[in-house]
């Protein structure tokens, strides 16, 4: 072309989650049987919405109203009826002039990112979700910035490496946290939290909380949401259906402003992400509709409560397949429903290998083998035509760590016994291979 097209920060919108499918499919063809860990989709894991849910959801389609166009920064009445469920926690208040809906969060993440400056940066946790690093890694042209979560203390953050890249870095405008965090499962400690606060208005940035799995804490964890502890810090959380209903095809999330008043360049942030949605016209209506008689349905804690106690069991089934095994760092999880699961030093070798009978799927692997790869991938390359689990590398969330991540959300504990003593199989061969 005449110039060039594409920007040099395109090259770090990188989404291992869903392109590790094309190597599971390839395996698939050939006859083998594939345990799906990769994506948190809980209906490919076999969830159910109830029937209740459905019927408000199908009622909706019945109503004229439904297929229209909404105001632009969404149906009132459900922004009046979330501000009102913020306001109760009695931290930060908003109105409903300060939440904006969008399709799904990572259209909120995108343009987030699209209308910071880019010498602006965005610092948040490593390993790191794929969808927020990738987007401020490319609205910068760089690799993107991010403070470290120990897999030895829990995985909470790093409170000393936060402190310091932020104040070395004056590019830094914003904090993100991600509670519960995706990919480990970890939960932030209210102290922690506070602190996270603290440095935010020491240095003048605002902060980022994304609350995707607030309601998916189990083991009696408790995640607490940003209205709660940001005092007068201007902050924004970003929230949806897609996981607590669950409703992933929904598309539908939005996000809370707090103490925009608090600083005028952060309001006008809020201002031109709400203009950039008046120039769509307006995101999916109906899910916004059911979102209010959804959530006062009296049956709606309770379907909450049981979705948590089966994710629970779940990561005590996990737990005793993983732990103790002395090649990995393995931390039980309480809240989200995934785990990163981190390989001990000198547990990753080249050459280590597992047995594969199917000739064809021995090609087929060692064609991914070739190049350098990070070790983990390779793991993951070996298990998936191995023993036909598919997960995903630590090192493409953005982290120097070599591991990987599961899900805890197979509905079937057959299923999930089975994929987890593959993992644990192939953990061991590999490693002592």
């Amino acid at each position: 072309m005449r110039q060039r097209l594409i920007k040099a920060g395109a090259e770090e919108l990188i989404y291992e989650i869903r392109a590790i499918v094309k190597k599971a499919e390839q395996i698939q063809k050939l006859g083998k049987d594939i345990y799906w860990e990769n994506i948190g989709d809980p209906i490919q894991k076999n969830w159910k919405i109830p029937d209740w849910i459905r019927e408000i959801t199908s009622g909706l389609l019945m109503e004229h109203e439904t297929y229209g166009y909404c105001h632009s920064q969404g149906v009132l009445e459900t922004r009046k009826f979330l501000a009102d469920q913020t306001n109760a926690l009695g931290g930060a208040q908003v109105s409903a002039d300060d939440l904006l809906f969008f399709n799904g969060l990572g259209d909120a993440i995108a343009k987030l990112y699209q209308f910071i400056t880019p010498t602006s940066r965005i610092i948040g946790p490593s390993p790191a979700y794929s969808t927020h690093s990738s987007g401020e890694a490319a609205h910068a042209d760089a690799h993107p910035l991010t403070y470290r979560l120990d897999p030895n203390n829990s995985w909470y953050p790093d409170i000393d490496d936060l402190y310091n890249k932020v104040k070395y870095n004056p590019n830094i405008v914003g904090i993100l946290i991600i509670n519960p965090d995706n990919p480990t499962g970890m939960v932030y400690p209210h102290n922690i939290l506070k602190r996270m606060v603290e440095i935010a208005r020491e240095f003048d940035l605002f902060l980022i909380s994304d609350e995707i799995y607030s309601k998916i804490t189990y083991n009696g964890a408790r995640a607490w949401t940003l209205a709660e502890i940001i005092e007068e810090v201007p902050g924004m959380a970003m929230k949806g259906i897609s996981k607590e209903l669950p409703w992933p095809g929904s598309r539908c999330g939005w996000v809370e402003i707090y103490n925009r008043q608090k600083d005028p360049e952060f309001d006008q942030l809020f201002r031109t992400l709400a203009d950039a949605k008046m120039v769509e016209v307006c995101s999916t209506k109906m899910p916004q509709m059911a979102i209010p008689r959804i959530f006062s349905d009296p049956r709606y804690s309770r379907h909450i409560e049981d979705n948590n106690a089966k994710i629970g069991r779940r990561a005590d089934i996990i737990s005793q397949h993983l732990e103790g095994i002395p090649y990995i760092t393995f931390n039980k999880t309480y809240g989200a429903f995934y785990n990163t699961i981190i390989f001990k030093e000198g547990a990753l070798r080249p050459g280590q290998k597992m047995t594969i009978d199917d000739e064809n799927i021995e090609a087929t692997l060692q064609g991914w083998l070739l190049g350098n790869l990070p070790e983990d991938k390779r793991f993951v390359y070996y298990l998936l035509a191995a023993r036909g689990v598919c997960v995903v590398p630590i090192s493409s969330f953005c982290s120097d760590l070599m591991g990987f991540r599961v899900t805890l959300l197979e509905e079937d504990e057959n299923i999930l016994n089975e994929t987890f003593k593959r993992i644990r199989e192939g953990v061991i061969e590999y490693c002592e291979s």
